[in-house]
């Protein structure tokens, strides 16, 4: 079996913050360097959190996450705080006043149903501070990214412990914009070692809007790519900068 911590350590393998080669990394690290307290929802192993105070970030940072396994590999380093939490309790665990919040890596996606999305970004608005900012990318629905999760675009990766292994998605089903799949772990003999099943809401740019003025987030800026280009009909990415 392929157990929870290894696949928190995989996940750093396969998914490197580096914000000297990916675009979107350079985008959440300009804006976290420039806050002085950040709330990062959805953390993970706390990689983006962990680089900013690597180069040079002296406020407050708070990782949140409800995946122990991930937080066990974020809690290696001790100078920022680590909460596992859902994105609904963001502000009872972690207070309010925070200057930025963020959700990196499509997160977002995450929060299938109204009610999920509705709670996260009402408690997403009340740990921000008067003026504060959210920040986070949907993909969006109109690129369809869904129809590239197949077998056939399969990658191999070597992990920690030198165990060549092999990663695939299979789609499930489509439905009123939340895509169920499954993600599958073998090693390299074809061995099945783990299986993790996933669903992600794509919400179109009209009703992402809505959700957010209902939280009471006033649409600062939005984007299609991470370069700032506006939303085309070929944009890929819905990404959205909110203010409280």
């Amino acid at each position: 079996m392929y157990s929870d911590a290894d696949a928190a350590a995989l996940y750093d393998l396969v998914n490197p913050w580096d914000p000297g080669t990916y675009r979107g990394d350079a985008f959440h690290h300009e804006l976290v360097m420039a806050a002085a307290s950040v709330l990062d929802v959805g953390c993970g192993t706390g990689s983006m959190l962990a680089y900013a105070r690597e180069h040079g970030h002296r406020g407050r940072l708070v990782g949140l996450d409800p995946d122990r396994a991930a937080l066990d590999r974020a809690r290696r380093r001790t100078d920022i705080e680590w909460l596992q939490a859902t994105a609904a309790e963001a502000d009872a665990r972690t207070g309010c006043g925070f200057d930025l919040a963020v959700m990196t890596g499509h997160a977002f996606q995450v929060l299938v149903t109204d009610e999920d999305l509705r709670a996260s970004l009402t408690a997403i608005h009340a740990a921000l501070a008067p003026g504060g900012r959210f920040a986070f990318e949907t993909r969006h629905p109109q690129a369809r990214a869904w129809r590239d999760w197949i077998p056939a675009n399969a990658g191999d990766v070597v992990d920690a412990a030198g165990r060549t292994l092999r990663t695939w998605h299979d789609v499930e089903s489509v439905e009123a914009g939340v895509v169920t799949f499954t993600e599958t772990t073998a090693d390299q003999d074809g061995t099945v070692l783990r299986v993790d099943r996933a669903r992600l809401r794509f919400l179109d740019v009209p009703p992402l809007h809505r959700f957010l003025a209902d939280a009471g987030f006033t649409v600062e800026a939005q984007y299609g790519d991470w370069q700032r280009g506006p939303i085309t009909p070929a944009s890929r990415e819905i990404v959205t900068i909110a203010r409280r």
